[in-house]
């Protein structure tokens, strides 16, 4: 996506906070290490580098605008997160208290490339495109780039899975992330009890913007799936997942919420592992057209970048240890 030269140069105008003299203050002004702090709260690593700093945020925003697109009249992800940030409710100014100076001179910029900012009910800001009436707004990425720190949050996270249990993954995992995701009604079966599984470590429900409701179940495992001849190591064969998925796609659930009784939509396989092609491959040609289509996966890759871009927190087994200090340790 390209925009004007006069646009990009007022919109690095608002984000330094540069204005003409005689005019209302409508930005705080930003220093370098501000407009360093701005950048990281757009979620990027983008540091400034000392030179002129409207140069600088120009050449950053035209580097944003050059992101992939989520759809043909959104602008990228980044670029809505920046518009966000800018116009932050916490930013307001003595001349501009509830900021419609500052949104009216936004959109005159904006109004050059197609697009409106405007305030929703939850006091954030929005994009929209105005010849399609069509909302643009930031929305979790999982192949987005990762910033630095959260590369380092997803270490961390690789690690506690390879150490984790199967239960630690559902309950301190897999839970927090779905219930992030919009999934709701999550029902964990545990091992406790295997009668009462059914082929089902999970099953949760999902609603559509009509209102419809769609039922999930999910079949975790803790270690890499594959198509192996027989289970190796801590190696899952994909064959030991087959009737559970079948149990799980035929047996209905009870639903509390509604009193009824329900079939499963589609079958989440959960792996904290590696999902191999090959397991892929054969589970779907030993499956019907119909169940088929039914069957959803996730792998540790999947699990790992929508833990991070979701920003939810991570388990407390995954936090480092606290340095301990003894009396040695003390110059005293």
């Amino acid at each position: 996506m390209k925009f004007k030269d006069r646009t990009i140069n007022a919109l690095a105008d608002m984000i330094c906070g540069n204005t003409d003299a005689g005019k209302d203050i409508l930005f705080p002004y930003r220093s370098s290490s501000y407009i360093t702090r701005f950048f990281r709260e757009c979620d990027t690593d983008y540091v400034h580098d000392g030179t002129t700093r409207n140069a600088w945020v120009g050449s950053t925003l035209v580097q944003i605008l050059e992101e992939p697109q989520t759809s043909g009249n959104a602008p990228p992800d980044t670029f809505a997160r920046v518009i966000r940030t800018l116009m932050d409710q916490g930013d307001k100014q003595d001349a501009d208290p509830g900021r419609e100076k500052a949104m009216t001179l936004l959109n005159v910029a904006l109004a050059r490339e197609g697009y409106e900012a405007f305030y929703a009910e939850d006091r954030h800001c929005y994009l929209k495109h105005i010849a399609t009436n069509t909302i643009a707004q930031p929305v979790p990425n999982p192949h987005r780039p990762f910033s630095a720190n959260e590369l380092k949050r997803r270490g961390d996270l690789i690690a506690y899975l390879d150490r984790c249990s199967e239960d630690e993954l559902i309950g301190e995992v897999l839970l927090p992330l779905l219930r992030q995701l919009g999934f709701h009604r999550i029902t964990a079966a545990g091992h406790k009890d295997k009668a009462l599984e059914y082929g089902k470590d999970i099953w949760m429900k999902y609603t559509l913007p009509t209102m419809h409701t769609l039922y999930f179940g999910i079949q975790a495992k803790k270690d890499k799936l594959d198509a192996a001849g027989d289970s190796k190591g801590s190696n899952k064969n994909i064959a030991e997942i087959y009737q559970q998925a079948l149990m799980m796609l035929g047996h209905e659930i009870f639903d509390p919420e509604t009193n009824s009784r329900v079939l499963v939509d589609h079958a989440f396989i959960v792996a904290g592992g590696e999902i191999t092609k090959a397991a892929r491959n054969w589970l779907g040609g030993k499956l019907d057209a119909t169940k088929r289509s039914q069957i959803l996966f996730m792998d540790r890759d999947d699990i790992l970048n929508l833990y991070v871009v979701t920003n939810l927190p991570l388990p407390d087994g995954a936090l480092p240890e606290p340095m301990k200090i003894t009396d040695d340790d003390i110059p005293f």
